[in-house]
Order: C-alpha cells, then structure tokens, then sequence
C-alpha cells in the first residue's frame, strides 16, 4: 500500500480528517504539517485580501513550540504583515500560492516549529515591533497536487522560517512567514511516513 492509498484509508476510517489539517513526521523525523486542500487560488493573483480575513480568526490565539516551550502569541498585526510585506509582493506563483496556503497551518506550524536563531533589530519600526530582537524557527508544511479530476496526486513539501518579534512586553509574537521554499526531495514519495495525531 502506497502513501497516497494509505491517507485515503485513514480518511475513510475518520471521515472528518478529510479537510483537516494534519502533522506527520518524515523518515527523518520532521514533523511536516499536511494542509489537505488548495483554499487560496487565483488564475492570475493570490486573493490576499481574502487570506487576511482568514488569518484573523487565529488574533489572540497563543501557541506553544514544542521543541522550546516558548508561548508564541497572535498579534493584530499579523494579518497585515504576512499578506502585505514585501517578502510576500516579492512571491510568484507556486511560493505565493504555498504561502497563501500555509495560513490555515499556523497554529501547527508554530507548535512543530524547530531551532531558534536570534538577531537583532534594526531601525525604529523594528524597535517599536521588536524591542528586544527576532527570532526564527524553522517548520515544514505540505500542499497537495491535484490532477484535472481534482483528485491529489502527490504532496509537495516546502520548508519555511517562522519569524517572531520579542516585543516590549516580554511576549513573542509572530510576525510573518518567509524564505518559503519547496524541498527537492518528496517525502510523500516514501511509505516509511507516519500519521500523528493532532497536535493538541
């Protein structure tokens, strides 16, 4: 049994997988976190507009890295960074389609989340942001491909950086997801993969 054949299983056993996101872990032991369905799409353009309204559900919501414990909090100006930076007008079509996408991830994004590399700010936007420097986490997260009959294929993988401002209240806040780029190596070619339950 192949892993395609394997998740349509699990699907069918628990049916309310099918549009649930899902974090397994790689023969590496990568945690990867599976957004089961292409949400956000555009002939020409990502729907940023809509991908902001989506993000604001999570304002407020705070999440745990399970690798350091650190509690990473929702700003408000979450929605705004991640749809309007200029990482994110840099992005062209399958990066801006993935990080588009990676929104309805982020609480499992964050909770998978792995190393923290620290850096300090620069310029006073950034001293209002960040009082006391960014930190980044590296995460992984994977898209389907879908055939004409928009049945999935495969999966493609990307990894990204999660980036967080320390603010001036002692909190960490995510700031925005970058350097979003796909992993030349499938793992959902491999039959040595895992499901995990949800990350509660």
């Amino acid at each position: 049994m192949n892993l395609l054949e394997e998740i349509a299983k699990v699907k069918e056993e628990v049916p309310e997988m099918e549009k649930s996101v899902r974090v397994i872990s790689d023969k590496e032991d990568r945690k990867v976190v599976v957004i089961p369905e292409i949400l956000f799409k555009g002939k020409r353009a990502v729907p940023w507009d809509t991908v902001k309204e989506y993000l604001r559900k999570y304002v407020g919501n705070c999440y745990k890295i399970e690798t350091t414990e650190d509690m990473v909090y929702i700003g408000s100006d979450l929605p705004d960074e991640y749809t309007g930076s200029r990482y994110t007008y840099s992005l062209k079509g399958a990066n801006a389609k993935a990080k588009a996408n990676a929104a309805q991830g982020i609480p499992e994004l964050l909770q998978t989340a792995t190393g923290k590399y620290f850096r300090e700010n620069s310029g006073d936007k950034h001293l209002r942001d960040a009082a006391y420097g960014w930190y980044r986490y590296d995460a992984y997260f994977a898209l389907p491909v879908c055939n004409e009959k928009g049945e999935t294929e495969r999966y493609n993988m990307y990894h990204a950086s999660m980036l967080i401002r320390h603010a001036k209240d002692g909190k960490y806040y995510l700031y925005d997801i970058l350097d979003i780029k796909k992993e030349t190596s499938n793992p959902f070619q491999s039959e040595d993969l895992t499901w995990k339950k949800p990350i509660s």
